[in-house]
């Protein structure tokens, strides 16, 4: 597991696909010192997105995540495309742990099996 520490930006809009899959992002900028900003988006899926409802902008957050990729075929025109998410699995706000870790091989989304509408993300 890879650890952000940065300062939110915002909270995204809740996503919501015809599968029944949820998403929602933070964005978060990187605590460094240095002449240029590192603005990150780390995508909270299904229970987790709960844990966003207090986040402020401004707030100081600690982020847990792995890198979640996938192919997807798009049924229309066979083109695969890979999408990869920054899948948050633990949040701290100030120090406070918000969010504890799913199991591990439990992360949600990667299987969208008969659904052809949308990208599975």
């Amino acid at each position: 597991m890879y650890e952000f520490h940065g300062t939110v930006k915002r909270v995204g809009e809740l996503q919501k696909f015809s599968s029944g899959f949820e998403k929602q992002d933070l964005i978060v900028e990187e605590d460094k010192d240095g002449n240029w900003s590192n603005v990150v988006a780390f995508t909270f899926k299904k229970n987790a997105i709960s844990k966003l409802s207090g986040i402020v902008p401004g707030a100081h957050v600690k982020i847990g995540f792995v890198i979640d990729g996938r192919e997807w075929t798009d049924p229309k025109t066979g083109k695969v495309r890979c999408f990869s998410d920054l899948a948050a699995l633990r949040l701290e706000i100030d120090g406070r742990r918000e969010l504890e870790p799913e199991p591990a091989g439990q992360l949600e989304g990667a299987s969208f099996a008969g659904d052809n509408e949308e990208p599975p993300f």
